[in-house]
């Protein structure tokens, strides 16, 4: 009998040394916002993935122990987790940039469901491209419907704030590729790309600003000139105030801006934290308190001075630590520019036409401040569209929060694909 224990504990520690390969996934959960990830402890080659946010393969580094601990290090974003192998999950905790975030992992990977995603085989020609803009090398997909000619309408393609690949890629959900499968099927090609520094781009993403990211989409605009007569931006959030600078510099030919930043940057951040405080409850006198202080902390940035302390003030603690960070985040050159970024003083000066469409339920970009600025800064003839109960990516939502954004199936919203058609339509 002992003889058969001692091999049945030999045997279980074996078990515990190998339990912890394959694919294991697991959800952060950040302000209230999931984001999954999934490790593929594979002995060679293992990787990570965040669907989420449209990475996939990350390297990492695995340590497992025979008492079922495994540690992952993820050396490219300074990330590490570990957990405790118990039955069929591991529960652990994720690390990076000093926080610390519970995570359970569960054997194989959660598949989310996205039909309006475009599957093959396609009516349409798609060609694998490159371009520069300095030391960046953009790559790209230029998407070309049949029969198309050099005065079939072009759009290059400019993705919002924030990291993203050429299908604008977020919890699965492909917008680009949505809508740039629509626009081939009605005769309107398109080149979307990967932005600079992620998938298959590279280029500076430390001291970069919009600005970089401006010219990167200028260049874009100049390979597409070599075959195309007319050639127009459709950009999204921050793409579409890039879109909007483009068009006053007279490098587009035409623009769809999706729900664009016109307002400054600093009044778009403003905006986006009030909203979302008071959407967790916070009193709306504390909410006012906090958002004045990050209100004057966005004036100091600009005029390159120190940011106002919190620690004087009444706020709770939470707040005085996120807005610590808010101001740690303000240091780079990005934000700085992101802040005095206000395209109004540009509006008069655009001639070309101009579509604008913005989500009622958005919160993000606020829809009527904005379409109101394009209203009372572009020449006659523009049309600006609110579209009913759609958010920020365009989905039919409930509240617009991102929370929702990965739990609905509705990538991009039927009637703002018409709309963007019936436009296009005229100017073939």
């Amino acid at each position: 009998m002992k003889r058969t224990l001692i091999i049945g504990l030999l045997m279980g520690l074996s078990t515990l040394a190998f339990a912890q390969t394959g694919t294991w996934s697991g959800k952060l959960e950040v302000q209230g916002t999931k984001l999954a990830l999934v490790f593929h402890l594979n002995e060679e080659n293992p990787s990570m993935d965040s669907p989420d946010q449209g990475v996939k393969g990350v390297p990492i580094q695995v340590e497992r122990t025979e008492t079922g601990k495994v540690t992952v290090k993820v050396p490219s974003i300074g990330a590490s987790y570990e957990g405790q192998w118990v039955g069929m999950k591991i529960n652990g905790t994720f690390k990076q940039m000093g926080m610390s975030f519970p995570m359970t992992l569960t054997p194989g990977e959660e598949k989310l469901n996205r039909p309006q995603t475009p599957q093959g085989p396609f009516p349409y020609t798609q060609e694998e491209v490159s371009f520069s803009n300095g030391s960046a090398v953009l790559k790209g997909t230029l998407v070309l419907p049949q029969g198309y000619t050099r005065k079939t309408p072009v759009l290059i393609m400019v993705t919002g704030s924030g990291l993203q690949n050429r299908d604008e890629e977020i919890y699965e959900h492909k917008p680009f590729a949505v809508i740039a499968d629509a626009l081939a099927k009605s005769g309107i090609a398109t080149l979307r790309y990967d932005d600079r520094g992620f998938g298959e781009s590279t280029g500076d993403i430390i001291n970069c600003t919009t600005e970089d990211f401006k010219n990167d989409a200028l260049a874009g605009i100049e390979l597409l000139k070599g075959r195309f007569d007319k050639v127009g931006v459709l950009g999204h959030s921050e793409g579409g105030a890039i879109a909007f600078q483009l068009a006053a510099e007279k490098k587009a030919d035409f623009v769809v801006s999706l729900a664009g930043m016109v307002v400054s940057g600093a009044q778009t951040l403003l905006w986006q934290n009030k909203v979302a405080l008071l959407a967790a409850g916070i009193p709306e006198a504390t909410v006012n308190t906090y958002c004045q202080l990050l209100s004057d902390a966005f004036d100091a940035r600009i005029a390159g001075k120190a940011a106002p302390s919190a620690q004087n003030t009444d706020l709770p603690d939470a707040l005085k630590q996120n807005y610590s960070a808010a101001v740690m985040q303000l240091m780079t050159p990005y934000m700085k520019y992101f802040l005095a970024l206000d395209v109004r003083p540009l509006l008069p000066g655009i001639t070309c036409p101009v579509l604008a469409l913005n989500g009622t339920k958005d919160t993000q970009v606020e829809c009527s401040a904005n379409l109101d600025a394009l209203r009372n800064g572009l020449p006659a003839g523009a049309q600006l569209v609110p579209v009913e109960g759609v958010n920020h990516l365009f989905q039919h939502c409930t509240t617009g929060a991102a929370s929702e954004y990965r739990d609905i199936e509705e990538t991009f919203a039927p009637e703002a694909l018409s709309e963007m058609l019936r436009w296009l339509s005229d100017l073939k």
